[in-house]
Parts: structure tokens; sequence; C-alpha cells
């Protein structure tokens, strides 16, 4: 499985613990974990709850790596990264419709983000 980042593809080369989050997790239950790593799962590129639920663990103060797993399109990538996840897991067929430079083209994500124009 690919792993996108703001340079690009890479292999997965993270070997410690991970704590799977599935999309339909109460975000009332979440709190600050102590993991390493979180991942969050995207049953569909239609479903959004995986970016409030990183929302929600940064602004409770979680510090690890945050990935995304699923049906996350290169278009969501920049939204992905606003949200708070450092990195994105896709499948090999992802990543055959969607070639690395979508993805790259995508990466600039701090740049353009009509919310932090609004709040300054």
């Amino acid at each position: 499985m690919p792993i996108v980042t703001d340079s690009g593809f890479a292999e997965d080369t993270y070997t410690g613990e991970i704590v799977d989050l599935p999309s339909d997790t109460d975000p009332v239950t979440l709190t600050a974990s102590n993991a390493e790593m979180i991942r969050i799962d995207f049953p569909s590129f239609a479903d959004g709850r995986g970016f409030t639920l990183a929302r929600l663990l940064r602004l409770r103060g979680f510090q690890g790596r945050l990935r995304a797993r699923g049906h996350v399109i290169a278009d969501q990538y920049a939204m992905a990264r606003r949200a708070g996840f450092d990195e994105v897991e896709i499948d090999e067929a992802l990543a055959a419709r969607q070639p690395e430079d979508q993805w790259v083209f995508r990466a600039d994500w701090e740049k353009n983000d009509y919310q932090s124009r609004l709040r300054g």
C-alpha cells in the first residue's frame, strides 16, 4: 500500500503499534491518546467523518502520527493535511488511477487556504 506524503508516494516503513479508528467513531469518545500512530478509516471518498475525527484529535492534543486510510482521493489531500493528517494510505488500484503527480500537485496544502485568509 502506498503512503502519500507531501513529497509523493512512499513505501510504508512504520513498524510500531497502530490504533485504528473506524469512521463512525463517536467524537465524544475521542481523547488525546499517547499512541505513536492513529489510523482513521475512510470507507468512501464521500464519507468525511474521518476529517472531523482528525481535527478533533489534534484539537484535543494528539501529537503522534495521524494517517488516513482508504478511499481518500487526490482532490482531498489538502483537506486531509489541514484536518491534521500527516499522511494518507491508499491501495494500489487508487494509486494507478490517480498517479503520484496528482497528489504532489495538491501537496502545497498551506497555500490557498481560504479559512486562514478569513481568520487573518
